[in-house]
């Protein structure tokens, strides 16, 4: 008799606006079991996690849980049907120290207040667990804001841990950790096997899927579309079964447009060489006048370290940058926008939109940087605006309105004509599209396309691999921060990008 899995879910969806997130999420979950969920950028597989853990309401299916379908209110509910989450956002309160946040999830008390003690001990039981690879500074009462990117990444290890849940869910876990920590966690994991826990876990590493999977379920443009016993499958089929059925590196769905045709003899538009800091080395590539370069790969693989460093605000500890064949060194953005580069961030709260003020002042202070004005009259600066506005078909009540009031397509596209009040030289993209709808999104590269063929050099980052494929000349494929490969004409397909990302992963 077969066992009962731990969860199922069936058919589960999840739309936000016009863009379905996830179309039809099925997964099976064993007690007992380490369950890797695999599958491109933007398939899906974040969203049906935050399903299971109660953060994303969805809008259709059915989640069973030992047996019974259930639905999960939010992160509390979740916590208390016994299931804990690792976000690849990591969720740490980086004024609190290491214990404090390991404890978070079920602070002890005494009264009112926090139980010191007791928050010590069971703090100091998860961080036993990884003794010997947490590295220098790593210490129950230091600070997080304190601590490396790999450190931080433990200390969530931890806090997932000690919710002491029956099903876990790893978002990416591993993606700063050294090889030693990776193979620590992996022993917890076993252990956690050996008790009847069920683990949820989703890596891009195609060498860690194998060594610490029992199945693998694949996601493809938000559907369920395989569950594989790691032990009868290998790399090429999982890859196969990601890109499609009968897939090769021929077939597929191939770039949709043919790449620009570029003349040798032409000046590249931006020339980079050796370039080297933190989170990328030796990175070099050219853009032509009208070329549209892709840079794409697994997410953090130094794509967006590498554009911040073009635009001054990354340092670069070695390399060379040339505009027109001349010599620059962008040593800050206010230099970088003087020297012709533009930069457009998908993250608009960081770099994006400025809360409290209008869309008029939204769009025109890189405007007034250029011209070296600090004012100018409202209704020349409006006229100067309107352009780049309406070529972005950009949808507003008037250039007063707060920029807070557009939705996020309409405050990217703010955004972005900010950039094309003047034209630049060079336009930096990193994943401009993110948390924008499918309308938007077809405005924009519409746009990005006219903009080449009026000789901008366009450098492209975009975590949905289709949007690479659709729309770069070429593609520069980034592994563990360097360029692992181009895929140019005809090579730009599916599969090779896939199989590009994650062969060294």
């Amino acid at each position: 008799m077969t066992a009962m899995p731990k969860l199922q879910l069936n058919g589960v969806r999840k739309s936000y606006g016009a863009t379905k997130a996830l179309r039809h999420g099925d997964l099976s979950l064993d007690a007992g079991e380490v369950h890797v969920l695999i599958g491109s950028n933007g398939s899906g597989k974040s969203t049906l996690c935050k399903i299971v853990a109660g953060s994303v309401r969805p809008d259709g299916g059915e989640v069973i849980l030992d047996g019974q379908p259930v639905e999960i209110g939010g992160p509390q509910d979740a916590k208390a049907k016994s299931i804990g989450i690792f976000y690849q956002e990591l969720s740490l309160a980086a004024h609190r120290t290491v214990e404090e946040n390991i404890c978070l999830p079920s602070l002890p008390l005494s009264g009112p207040f926090a139980d010191r003690r007791a928050i010590t001990e069971r703090a100091s039981r998860y961080l036993k667990l990884f003794e010997g690879v947490t590295g220098e500074g790593f210490a129950l009462d230091t600070p997080v804001g304190h601590l490396r990117e790999d450190q931080r990444q433990l200390v969530e290890i931890m806090k997932t841990l000690a919710t002491e849940a029956a099903i876990l869910i790893f978002d990416e876990p591993t993606s700063s950790l050294d090889r030693s920590q990776v193979e620590r966690f992996f022993a917890v994991l076993k252990q956690l096997k050996t008790e009847g826990r069920s683990v949820v876990f989703i890596s891009h590493r195609m060498d860690e899927i194998f060594e610490i999977g029992d199945r693998v379920t694949v996601i493809r443009d938000g559907e369920t579309v395989g569950t594989l016993k790691i032990g009868d499958t290998d790399q090429a089929k999982v890859i196969a079964l990601m890109v499609g059925e009968g897939a090769t590196p021929r077939s597929g769905a191939e770039a949709k447009n043919p790449a620009t045709t570029i003349r040798s003899d032409i000046t590249p538009r931006l020339s980079v060489s050796g370039l080297s800091g933190k989170g990328f080395r030796d990175i070099g590539f050219d853009v032509a006048p009208g070329e549209i370069v892709g840079f794409g790969g697994l997410h953090g693989q130094g794509q967006s370290s590498v554009l911040r460093a073009l635009f001054g605000a990354a340092e670069v500890a070695a390399g060379s940058i040339a505009l027109n064949g001349n010599s620059v060194t962008p040593a800050d953005p206010r230099a970088a926008i003087r020297l012709g580069f533009a930069y457009v961030s998908g993250d608009r709260g960081r770099d994006g939109v400025i809360r409290g003020r209008s869309i008029l002042e939204n769009v025109t202070p890189v405007h007034l940087l250029r011209a070296g004005q600090r004012l100018l009259d409202p209704a020349d600066l409006k006229q100067k605006a309107r352009p780049a506005l309406e070529a972005l078909k950009t949808v507003f009540a008037g250039y007063d309105q707060p920029v807070t009031a557009l939705s996020g397509g309409n405050q990217q596209k703010i955004v972005i004509a900010r950039w094309l009040v003047d034209a630049p030289q060079v336009l930096l993209l990193d994943d401009p599209t993110k948390g924008i709808d499918l309308g938007a999104k077809a405005d924009l590269f519409a746009l990005i396309r006219k903009l080449a063929e009026d000789g901008l050099g366009i450098v492209l980052y975009s975590s949905e691999d289709n949007e690479l494929l659709q729309n770069a000349d070429r593609i520069l494929v980034f592994n563990g921060g360097r360029i692992a490969r181009e895929l140019a004409g005809d090579e730009r397909t599916p599969y090779n990008l896939y199989h590009a990302a994650y062969e060294a992963a």
